[in-house]
């Protein structure tokens, strides 16, 4: 996001935003960061709280629901005090969510309100298997974009079974279900000993879908639901236009 592109357009709030890498916080048209909208469906969803994990330094993030306080979900923040990998960023939220069962997903992408539903009600642990068709048809995806993304091994039951991170071309031949993991989770707290465990990624980071791989290699089961639907993804500068192009008729109520 703070990477310069002639190619993009962004009013000058915007820009002062992503100059600052804060990329939930990057204003739609009417000056309403994307983490209200982002925060509003999870409420439509059935969600009645919510953790921010973030950085030592988030004065902008605090200020904002310090001065708009959300209304339809308790919010709370937790520090991630380096960052490490979503695995320990988790790590950061265990004291609050204890024993309960509980969503992860990332700040910087809209999800359908159908599809926090389906995973608040699921009863167990899973993830949503986006249909790669439509995330290009639905979200603000190409396909060339796809291929960063981790692809889905589903057995028969439904159930979990393989993560591959940015496939290479023939493992993409080999395992392709033409499901997409866009990070939208629900764990219990069996989870959090497999993030302490996790290894270090080749990246430098304890990563979380290592994390859930390490999960069900000790028998942890993950139900997918699938889903032909679209997400709306706000990771470059290139991403905004098209964002507050589709956010303009919303009015989020976080």
């Amino acid at each position: 996001m703070r990477r310069e592109d002639a190619s993009a357009t962004l009013d000058p709030r915007q820009a002062e935003v992503a100059s600052a890498g804060l990329k939930a916080m990057i204003p739609d048209a009417l000056g309403r960061p994307f983490l209200d909208h982002v925060i509003s469906s999870l409420a439509d969803g059935g969600v009645t709280r919510v953790v921010l994990v973030v950085a030592p330094v988030a004065g902008q993030i605090r200020d904002h629901y310090r001065t708009n306080p959300t209304r339809r979900v308790q919010l709370d923040f937790v520090v991630q005090a380096e960052a490490i990998g979503t695995a320990n960023a988790l790590l950061a939220a265990e004291s609050l969510v204890a024993n309960e069962s509980f969503l992860v997903l990332n700040a910087d992408n809209l999800y359908p309100v159908a599809a926090i539903r389906a995973l608040v009600t699921l009863g167990e642990p899973g993830l949503i298997a986006f249909e790669r068709d439509g995330l290009v048809q639905l979200g603000n995806f190409d396909l060339d974009r796809l291929a960063s993304f981790a692809i889905l091994k589903v057995g028969q039951s439904g159930m979990l079974e393989e993560l591959i991170e940015k496939p290479d071309p023939a493992t993409m031949r080999r395992a392709d279900s033409g499901l997409v993991s866009m990070n939208l989770w629900r764990f219990d707290a069996r989870i959090f000993d497999c993030c302490r465990d996790v290894p270090i990624s080749s990246r430098g980071e304890y990563e979380l879908p290592q994390a859930v791989m390490l999960g069900v290699q000790r028998g942890i089961g993950f139900r997918t639901v699938r889903m032909h639907t679209g997400v709306l993804d706000l990771s470059s500068r290139g991403d905004i236009a098209k964002v507050t192009a589709r956010l303009s008729a919303a009015t989020p109520l976080p």
